[in-house]
């Protein structure tokens, strides 16, 4: 890339970072302003950097010549010239949408335009299919046969709606990107410039490396720990998988558990807070809810999750003979905790900021990142200096394109629906589908909810289910909370689900394994994440609704209910368990993870029943052994 050009990119890529950093910390800007100014930035980044057509590796050289880098540049200035206009002119523009001049709807259409190509550019083909379909149906929609035929709209409608209104583009989406989620994604790039990314693998090191199966632990640890503050599953298995997978391969795992292993961790950084992939602040903002509720809620469930993966890796060291054998890059955790400690306290004072001070998000998001460089002068060691924090704000904003480019184009669809009222057409459909059944209405959605989230980052998945799927459940009687957590679950579980599973392929690609095979394994070690959703739904104490024995109760009949599905599926206690065992530790755990008395009882009888056997088999063995 030329210089100039690159000079270019860096600087808009800091004037992007700074005014948000104000808009969010300092003076907060009327919304249109905050958001136009927030997509003509975004979009001109996004046209600078990356190209007209995916080359390959031969062509990249000549990528920005000629007639590429006219178009890109002009398609940034274009960009650029429509946020300036919403900008300047986002007190008049409402006042005369009614009847639109000329200039404002070629505005509104050159809106729609960029916001197709930069999510084509970003995410590829499946969410602008979307948006385009979405877009034939306003048109066309009052042609349509009845069960989905709209009254009909005139093109201005459509045009001003979509492109140029906070009911389309402009909307709640973009507005929680430009407000919340690009300051929390310039956040995790300081953390990691700063070396808490390194850290946190060496803590994940320190603390379970020396363990059995201690190299598939350490992977488990360090996705949770890194995905916490980072916004996409496959980012994860990248970052931390590279050194985790050639681990767990060397402690004598399987390639195909190794990859497994490290795609559902990863995934699994998604549903746990603070940050959970920035989807947290969207709900929050679709419930009306505060930030701390949804973090709060989505804790158990996480946490569930984790401990699951965690007790069958060890399960499977167990049943594979693999020993406690320290890893390599042996770490002293006290030696750890002295000499880079400092750097967890940005994320501790942010959780502290949310959760306990109750401060606004992008306040919190704002001091947070302010301490990072301040934090890391405890030691000399750690300093940054001026260049890395820059090049850290300059990371954050490319990091958080792809969500800018998934929250704009998720924008026309939701646009489209809330003009033709297509979500109550949905949901009604969903309902007639489900015939009054709770249980076949949750299948019918999380069906939906992998499908859609197949190819798409989480955030522009949760954005349209939200919309389509998530009313029909509350219709149902389900908490407004459960259903938009039971949908954001599966779209972000379609990340390991066949046949689009980019995070088991990214992490199939780094243990030289079939993606197909890493996928399929990924689902059974994830099975857990599948189950829980439909527990929650039924029994939300898991969620933290109810009384605080209901909620203690159902977490440890939970954890409980975890170990013994991991039991079950790896067929491992103390020795080996026969299919049969394992069948009822299966249905003695899902009982336990529902949350009712009686079921939870039951499975708990079940449960004690079958490892006390197995206790009691393995037991004899070793006191025969003994007197021999």
């Amino acid at each position: 890339m030329r210089k100039w050009l690159t000079g270019i990119i860096a600087v808009l890529a800091l004037v992007m970072a700074f005014f948000h950093l104000y808009s969010g910390g300092i003076q907060l800007l009327p919304a249109t302003q905050q958001r136009a100014i927030h997509l003509g930035l975004a979009f001109a980044l996004v046209f600078l950097i990356y190209p007209i057509f995916q080359k390959k590796d031969e062509d990249k050289k000549a990528e920005q010549k000629g007639i590429s880098l006219f178009i890109n540049i002009t398609l940034a200035m274009l960009s650029l010239g429509v946020g300036l206009y919403m900008t300047v002119r986002y007190l008049e523009l409402p006042l005369e949408l009614s009847a639109p001049s000329s200039l404002t709807l070629t505005v509104g259409v050159l809106v729609i335009l960029l916001t197709l190509e930069v999510a084509r550019r970003m995410l590829g083909l499946a969410l602008p299919i979307i948006a385009i379909v979405f877009l034939v149906y306003a048109f066309i929609g009052d042609k349509l046969p009845l069960m989905i035929q709209h009254s009909g709209y005139s093109f201005e409608r459509i045009i001003t709606q979509i492109g140029l209104t906070n009911q389309g583009i402009f909307g709640i989406p973009l507005g929680v990107s430009a407000s919340y989620i690009v300051l929390f994604v310039i956040f995790g790039a300081m953390l990691e410039r700063s070396g808490a990314g390194a850290m946190f693998m060496d803590l994940a090191l320190a603390l379970v490396g020396r363990f059995r199966g201690g190299p598939a632990k350490v992977s488990v640890v360090a996705s949770a720990l890194f995905g916490s503050i980072s916004g996409s599953q496959v980012a994860n298995v990248v970052t931390t998988g590279v050194l985790t997978i050639p681990l767990m391969k060397r402690g004598g795992y399987k390639k195909d558990f190794a990859g497994a292993v490290e795609a559902v961790a990863s995934t699994g950084g998604m549903i746990l807070p603070p940050v959970m992939g920035a989807v947290a602040f969207l709900m929050a903002d679709f419930l009306q809810i505060s930030y701390a509720q949804v973090a709060l809620a989505a804790a158990i469930p996480a946490i569930l999750y984790f401990v699951a993966i965690f007790i069958m890796v060890d399960l499977r060291a167990a049943k594979d003979g693999l020993k406690a054998t320290e890893v390599e890059n042996k770490v002293d955790l006290k030696q750890l905790l002295k000499t880079r400690g400092h750097l967890m306290l940005p994320l501790l004072l942010l959780v502290y900021l949310l959760m306990v001070m109750q401060m606004p998000a992008t306040n919190a998001a704002f001091w947070s990142i302010v301490s990072v460089p301040i934090v890391c002068l405890i030691r000399k060691e750690t300093w940054m200096s001026v260049r890395q924090i820059l090049l850290a704000l300059q990371e954050g904003i490319r990091l958080s394109l792809m969500v800018v480019a998934a929250c704009s184009s998720a924008g026309i669809v939701i646009g489209v629906i809330d003009m033709t009222g297509m979500g109550l057409r949905f949901s009604s459909v969903l309902l007639d589908l489900a015939g009054g059944n709770l249980l076949l209405l949750c299948i019918l959605t999380m069906v939906a909810s992998i499908i859609m989230g197949m190819g798409l980052p989480p955030v522009a998945s949760y954005l349209v289910l939200a919309i389509l799927a998530a009313p029909a459940m509350v219709d149902m009687g389900v908490p407004a909370l459960a259903a938009h957590l039971f949908i954001f679950y599966y779209g972000t579980l379609s990340a390991i689900t066949p046949p689009v599973a980019l995070a088991s392929y990214a992490a199939a690609g780094i243990a030289q394994s079939s993606p197909m095979k890493v996928s399929l394994v990924s689902c059974r070690l994830a099975l857990v994440a599948f189950i829980v959703p439909f527990m929650f739904v039924y029994g939300p104490a898991l969620i933290l609704v109810g009384s605080v024995s209901t909620i203690i109760f159902a977490a440890i009949t939970a954890l409980i209910g975890v170990y013994a599905i991991g039991v079950s599926l790896e067929g491992y206690f103390l020795t080996r368990v026969n299919i049969v065992n394992r069948m009822i530790l299966f249905a003695g755990a899902i009982l336990l993870i529902n949350t009712a008395w009686l079921s939870s009882l039951i499975g708990f009888v079940l449960v004690a029943a079958i490892l006390l056997y197995e206790w009691k088999l393995k037991v004899p063995a070793k006191q025969s052994i003994a007197v021999e």
